[in-house]
């Protein structure tokens, strides 16, 4: 088990700028959707943004520390124009 704020620690090691909301959608602490908001996104596709935060959870992936993840990325001005 893994908790939301291991899940961010992480996911701020590699993206220091990172605006970061977890959810456990089970509470069993291994189901999560994230949402990310980093400026690093700005000159990447969305396959290249979920690979950053595929790398940033790669150890608690491989171990299914966290089983699965739904990944919501924004770059600042998205996130801006999508609220």
């Amino acid at each position: 088990m893994i908790s939301p704020q291991q899940v961010e620690e992480m996911i701020k090691a590699k993206l220091p700028d990172a605006q970061i909301q977890v959810q456990d959608l089970t509470g069993g602490g291994d189901h999560y959707q994230v949402t990310v908001v980093s400026s690093q996104f700005s000159d990447k596709g969305l396959v290249q943004q979920h690979q950053l935060i595929y790398a940033a959870l790669q150890q608690a992936m491989s171990s299914e520390a966290i089983h699965a993840l739904a990944l919501k990325t924004y770059t600042p001005e998205a996130w801006q124009n999508s609220h």
